[in-house]
């Protein structure tokens, strides 16, 4: 494999659909309140946000592969990297500059928004720029940070940060939005989490899969992914989001489904396999549903 395809792969491409989706929530709400965003904001802020998620996977994957992690854990379609350091050594190097060269595009498409929209874009913008530099070497060893991180990641500084890039403003349909992102995005960190979790324990990751046990984490995985289900209803029962928002409830018999099933497959991988699949699947269709049901 040469050096360049490696770097691709360690972006991990097939992962970046979930930034376009989370700002696409907020180009909803954006479009909803009457105010059609301008087209080179609305292109700024998707590459923006594709760079971010492209950032924080290259830097996981170099620094997994300098601490040895990637070369101890099982690999599943899901979990454990892509790959490509551990097949191409030689291509760290060019892993971290494409990891450093994403993240500087996202701060100069930053500093365009920060220059106009003002401070609050900072707060959201430079909360972002830190959970990329600090999640695989920091935040990986603190359980509860752990978890909420990502979901914020993609919840509150992407899909409201969108919002405020587009010159929109925050409404409860923004919050319920970014709510359900940060929901379904910890949760599906978590459940990833779950075959990785005698290799992250021995390179010293504390998340919650290894402090609370897997059985007990399968339930917390419930609790997040039905609570973001429950939260739409709560939100359209309270007219907080269009009555077409309930179309992201379709999902949810294969949400029940994998809930139950998680707790009785953690120790059969194939079986495991599934659900994760599935997992994806329900993630992926509830937030577009979600984009479709507000922008109807």
């Amino acid at each position: 494999m040469s050096e360049a395809v490696a770097v691709v792969r360690a972006s991990r491409p097939n992962f970046l659909v979930l930034a376009p989706l989370c700002v696409g929530l907020g180009l909803a709400v954006a479009w909803q309140q009457g105010e059609p965003p301008a087209l080179l904001d609305t292109l700024l802020v998707f590459i923006g946000a594709v760079l971010a998620h492209a950032a924080v996977n290259l830097l996981n994957e170099y620094e997994d592969f300098v601490s040895g992690l990637d070369l101890t854990t099982s690999r599943t379609p899901f979990s454990g990297g892509s790959g490509a350091l551990p097949e191409t050594p030689s291509a760290a190097r060019r892993v971290l500059f494409a990891a450093l060269g994403t993240l500087a595009l996202v701060i100069a498409i930053g500093l365009y928004f920060l220059w106009l929209r003002g401070l609050p874009m900072f707060v959201l913008g430079a909360a972002g720029v830190m959970l990329v530099l600090t999640y695989t070497r920091w935040i990986t060893r603190s359980p509860w940070l752990c978890l909420l991180a990502p979901g914020i990641g993609f919840g509150p500084v992407m899909v409201l940060g969108a919002l405020i890039a587009l010159g929109a403003r925050l409404d409860a349909t923004a919050l319920v939005c970014a709510g359900v992102a940060l929901l379904l995005v910890s949760e599906l960190l978590l459940i990833n989490q779950i075959p990785d979790a005698e290799a992250d324990r021995k390179a010293g990751r504390r998340h919650l899969v290894i402090t609370l046990g897997p059985r007990a984490a399968s339930k917390l995985v419930a609790t997040l992914l039905l609570g973001s289900f429950g939260l739409i209803a709560a939100a359209a029962w309270l007219n907080l989001i269009p009555t077409w928002s309930l179309l992201a409830l379709l999902p949810l018999p294969v949400a029940l489904w994998l809930s139950r099933q998680l707790p009785a497959c953690l120790d059969n991988p194939a079986a495991l396999n599934q659900v994760l699949g599935a997992n994806v699947a329900v993630l992926l269709s509830t937030l577009a549903l979600l984009v479709l049901g507000i922008s109807l």
